[in-house]
């Protein structure tokens, strides 16, 4: 709240100072976003705000454009020497930045109400309606169900439910959506693929091609072994019939049997991890119902009314260089094959008819050039190009005891599932979702399985669980050591409870009576505050893993409260207001940790 109250002072001087003309050639419109920080040495004040970034358009010194804003704040006497004194703060210039020294009554009251706030809305503290009812469509994952997840496929399931979380948190409609890619080559090749199996399994002598050209037609690994022994059960006739004629590959019935079982059984245990994963699909769009429909074709023909497709050398041609594209592309091969793009077309077409404003994909960075094509598809069919926004993903480097782990899907692979089973769904989540999905991810898997401080997820769990702690020994019953008797609880739950229930900003003045551990109350209530902020940026600049930023610093700040402040006291009064701020960090930390999919336990 402190934060935000000065970055208004600063916005509402900056728009007065333009009018002026007194910040040369500075524009509303083109006014950057500024960033209230806490400084490290809290001699320069309580809050900095640089706003160096406008000398560009002042042609003045940092320090000068700083004061010809701070000129413009509720009085318009210059300040004397950088320092100026408004009603509830000083304010002191320090090169580029505006720093605002807030006075203890104020701070005192604003850090109070933010306590008060966070126990009146408990775990929806943050929730916000920034994203107004938005109406979003969030795909992501969308592996082709031909074998498990690779770790990558996790990443992209971490960090897409997250954001789905986070913007529904702060008033986003969003839809989300698994796209299967259960058209083309990549089934066949897996029926073929389980045909090897099921002979296999049938006792026959069966191997996969060693031609390296031909191998890439199958998927070798193990994993269709116990889809084969499903198989070999559910159809025992077929199976034998299979075993009994020995064939090189499987007639065109058996073949596509074959590939729609594999499909349905890889499809499955996807379904299921995913969820066993805290990743919640609310539909999952298979590619072929495009075809089975006729929306591939509708589509064509509204590009062709568009005047959008020409034919060159057999092959129809798509005119995406027209709308920013490097080159038109092939959406019809000359056999007449549709190329994958195709299908991609009509699916985000789909999306645009169902009446979603916001298109936001998930995909591998190799998919980079991809982008354009696409935008240049939804600006032909009559949309808005921005609509379509796509997260680039880096993949992520898996080491175990500091050695790497290749990852395929072809051969033999370490899978998601394998990971989840080793260091559990709250550690792997955690994790996938700690940097920026730009950036490679390094998952050391010894540390995330560890129970020390230098694990991320342990820390802030930790910090849960010890805060959690700290309110049950609050309704614990004591021992006197000397007399060894047992002492009543200092409260009972329904005595806090009632406390919390009723907090006013009234009951915490006595937190500031002890300046040294003012000091440490103030950073917790501070950091505490910048959840809302927080939650707002990572839902709308899609960036999740600002929430696991955020989570370790609040536990860190937790950490350090802990040591500093002595909480439970024969002040009840005192200990109580100490409790609160307990409880609210409790609060804090299980919503981060919802949104991010992880659990907050109450005991370690």
């Amino acid at each position: 709240m402190l934060k935000q109250e000065c970055l208004d002072l600063i916005n509402s001087a900056v728009k007065s100072a333009i009018a002026a003309g007194e910040l040369g050639n500075s524009e509303e419109a083109n006014l950057p976003e500024f960033k209230a920080e806490v400084p490290k040495n809290r001699d320069f004040g309580d809050i900095a705000v640089n706003v160096s970034c406008l000398c560009r358009f002042t042609r003045k010194s940092p320090i000068d454009t700083a004061k010809s804003i701070v000129k413009f704040m509720e009085r318009e006497e210059a300040p004397e020497n950088g320092t100026k004194e408004l009603e509830n703060c000083t304010v002191h210039i320090v090169g580029g930045f505006i720093n605002f020294k807030i006075k203890n009554s104020s701070k005192y009251a604003v850090l109070s109400a933010t306590v008060e706030d966070i126990l009146s809305k408990k775990t929806d503290f943050g929730k916000n309606n920034v994203g107004n009812g938005e109406k979003i469509i969030l795909e992501y994952v969308s592996a082709n169900p031909t074998g498990p997840f690779h770790i990558g496929h996790g990443r992209w399931a971490a960090v897409g439910s997250t954001l789905a979380n986070v913007m529904k948190f702060s008033g986003y409609d969003v839809f989300q959506e698994y796209y299967v890619n259960d058209a083309g080559n990549q089934i066949n090749n897996l029926g073929r693929s389980l045909y090897i199996r099921v002979l296999q399994e049938m006792g026959i002598n069966a191997e996969f091609p060693e031609v390296d050209t031909k191998a890439k037609a199958y998927y070798t690994g193990d994993y269709l072994i116990d889809c084969a022994k499903s198989f070999v059960k559910d159809h025992p006739e077929l199976a034998e019939k299979i075993a009994k004629e020995n064939r090189e590959e499987a007639d065109e019935e058996t073949h596509k049997i074959l590939s729609l079982y594999a499909k349905k059984d890889m499809l499955g245990k996807q379904k299921a991890l995913l969820e066993k994963f805290e990743t919640h699909f609310d539909n999952f769009y298979f590619e072929t119902s495009l075809h089975e429909r006729g929306d591939v074709q509708k589509c064509l023909d509204e590009l062709d009314r568009q005047g959008m497709l020409y034919e060159k050398e057999g092959a129809l041609w798509f005119k995406s260089s027209k709308y920013g594209d490097d080159e038109d592309r092939v959406i019809k091969k000359t056999d007449g094959a549709y190329t994958y793009l195709t299908a991609d077309i009509a699916y985000h077409f789909d999306k645009l008819k169902r009446g979603f404003s916001k298109l936001i994909n998930i995909w591998g960075a190799d998919h980079h050039g991809y982008i354009p094509r696409m935008r240049a598809a939804i600006q032909s069919l009559g949309y808005n190009p921005d609509s379509l926004i796509v997260l680039l993903g880096q993949l992520v480097n898996l080491s175990v005891n500091g050695e790497q782990v290749r990852m395929g899907k072809r051969t033999k692979m370490v899978t998601l599932d394998e990971l989840i089973d080793e260091v559990g769904v709250d550690a792997t989540r955690f994790w996938m979702i700690m940097r920026d999905i730009d950036t490679t991810l390094e998952f050391d898997v010894e540390l995330a399985k560890s129970k020390t401080d230098e694990n991320p997820v342990f820390y802030v769990q930790y910090a849960h669980a010890r805060a959690c702690s700290i309110i049950r020994n609050a309704h614990g019953e004591r021992h006197d050591t000397v007399e060894k008797t047992s002492l009543p609880p200092i409260f009972t739950k329904e005595e806090t409870d009632e406390y919390f229930e009723n907090l006013t900003a009234k009951n915490l003045e006595i937190l500031w009576k002890d300046e040294k551990e003012a000091e440490e109350i103030q950073k917790l209530i501070e950091k505490l505050d910048e959840y809302k902020t927080v939650v707002v940026h990572a839902a709308t600049n899609y960036t999740p893993y600002l929430l696991t930023k955020y989570l370790k610093e609040l536990a860190a700040t937790f950490h350090k409260f802990y040591a500093a402040v002595r909480i439970l006291s024969d002040d009840k009064e005192l200990s109580k207001a100490k409790l609160s701020l307990v409880q609210a960090t409790i609060y804090v930390l299980k919503s981060g940790l919802n949104l991010i999919g992880a659990s907050a336990p109450e005991k370690m």
